[in-house]
């Protein structure tokens, strides 16, 4: 079956079933789980279903999306955000995006110290905050309008307020990363955001797990050529997005 016959399928699945496991996408396609998870992957960043613990939802059902890809691929993304700590030194100015794997980053970063942080993300500067008062970094939230998907800020005043700054890196967790679409995102306003952050920093850092790998989606935040660093799981190594991708981008990194 190709593959916009595989997306056909789950669409006319959806369109009779608000929520269908990954057991049963194996068996209607009849492709291996991996070749799933890709389609699933993809079909999300065109906002065409969820993904949720076992299986797929409609677009329109009543789960929180963000909590739901919260716990999709942890272990890999836990593994990204520490190779990523390992590329930071103390004195370093960092943007950091909103995203489940940026969430992850910050917890790791909890643990490191000397770092200028600028972040749009509530998550982020709530998981680096000393409540004890003490101080391991110095934390920048940017202001500006409530997003829609993301517990962050977005909008023209965000955009406005990291034009003040300068940073070393900007470390984004897109939707997507595509040698076509470079790093892209659904939501234009999230995309504005991460676009202004590579645009202002020195290098870009893009964070995506090997779902993410190959994935258009719909509002581009950052060419291939552009991105400075790629890291991404080792699962990823043989996968045709991932090699084609490493021809574009300034240095791939799986781990």
């Amino acid at each position: 079956m190709w593959q916009e016959e595989r997306y056909q399928r789950i669409r006319a699945l959806l369109a009779l079933e608000q929520r269908i496991s990954t057991d049963r996408l194996v068996r209607e396609l009849q492709v291996s789980r991996e070749t799933v998870r890709r389609d699933v992957a993809a079909l999300e960043a065109l906002g065409q279903l969820r993904r949720t613990h076992g299986g797929i939802v409609r677009p329109s059902a009543t789960e929180a999306p963000i909590a739901e890809r919260a716990q999709l691929n942890v272990r890999f993304k836990e593994d990204i955000a520490r190779a990523v700590c390992s590329r930071l030194s103390a004195g370093q100015t960092v943007f950091i995006d909103a995203g489940t794997t940026t969430a992850l980053l910050a917890r790791q970063l909890a643990g490191l110290s000397g770092l200028t942080i600028i972040t749009n993300a509530f998550d982020v500067a709530l998981a680096l905050r000393q409540p004890e008062g003490g101080k391991r970094h110095q934390l920048i939230m940017l202001g500006g309008e409530m997003g829609e998907r993301a517990a962050a800020t977005v909008g023209g005043s965000t955009v406005n307020a990291i034009r003040h700054y300068r940073a070393d890196i900007a470390l984004l967790s897109p939707v997507g990363v595509s040698c076509d679409m470079g790093a892209s995102n659904y939501d234009l306003a999230e995309a504005e955001v991460a676009l202004a952050m590579s645009e202002q920093a020195d290098q870009t850092f893009i964070l995506a797990d090997a779902s993410k790998l190959g994935v258009s989606s719909r509002f581009s935040l950052c060419r291939a050529e552009a991105i400075d660093l790629l890291v991404s799981n080792q699962s990823a190594a043989e996968s045709p997005a991932c090699q084609a991708l490493a021809t574009q981008v300034g240095e791939l990194w799986l781990v």
